[in-house]
C-alpha cells in the first residue's frame, strides 16, 4: 500500500502536492485542512482519511474526527492533529499511544517536518510539516511511503521552497 501524508493545508492545495500523490492508494491528512473545498478536492482525487485540526471549524468537524485509529496492511496507525513528538507528547497523545500501541503515530500542527523512530514506544513518528502556504514555515512539505505488513519503506519527502 502506498500512502501520501500531509497536514496543515489551511485551505490551500499546491498542485505539486497532488502531482506527488498521483500514484498513492490513499491520502492521510493530519488536520488543519482549512475548508470543505480542500477536503472535497482531496476526497475526489484519492481515498482520504483525515482528522480535524485546531483551525478547522464545525463544518469540517462534522466530516472528520479528532482522532483516527486504523489498520493499514498489518500496521496500526494513530493520527491526530496536536500530539507533540517523541519524548514530548502531549497527554492525550501519550494516552492514545499507550492504549493502542500503534506502529505509526502521525500528527501535524507544528509545521515542522519530523520523522523519527520512537524507541520508548516502539513506533515510527511522522509529522509531515505543512503543505499549505499560511504559517511561519518556509517550505511546503508532504510525505509518501509504502506500507508493507508492518514495514514502512521507500519514504520520500516533497519539499517546495
Amino acid at each position: 500500500m502506498k500512502v501520501g501524508i500531509l497536514s496543515d493545508t489551511h485551505g490551500f492545495l499546491h498542485p505539486r502536492v497532488l502531482h506527488f500523490f498521483r500514484e498513492v492508494d490513499e491520502i492521510w491528512h493530519a488536520g488543519d485542512i482549512g475548508d470543505l473545498r480542500t477536503l472535497h478536492a482531496l476526497e475526489k482525487f484519492k481515498p482520504l482519511r483525515a482528522v480535524y485540526g485546531n483551525i478547522d471549524g464545525q463544518e469540517l468537524r462534522v466530516y472528520c474526527p479528532k482522532i483516527l485509529v486504523f489498520q493499514a496492511d498489518l500496521a496500526t496507525i494513530c493520527m491526530m492533529h496536536i500530539g507533540g513528538y517523541p519524548g514530548r507528547y502531549d497527554r492525550e497523545a501519550r494516552d492514545l499511544i499507550r492504549q493502542n500501541r500503534p506502529d505509526l503515530f502521525i500528527c501535524g500542527h507544528s509545521h515542522i517536518l519530523k520523522v523519527q523512530y520512537d524507541k520508548t514506544h516502539h513506533l515510527l513518528f511522522i509529522n509531515p510539516g505543512a503543505a499549505g502556504k499560511f504559517g511561519f514555515h518556509k517550505s511546503c512539505t508532504a510525505i509518501r511511503m509504502v506500507i508493507d505488513g508492518k514495514d514502512f519503506r521507500e519514504m520520500e519527502v516533497l519539499d517546495i521552497q
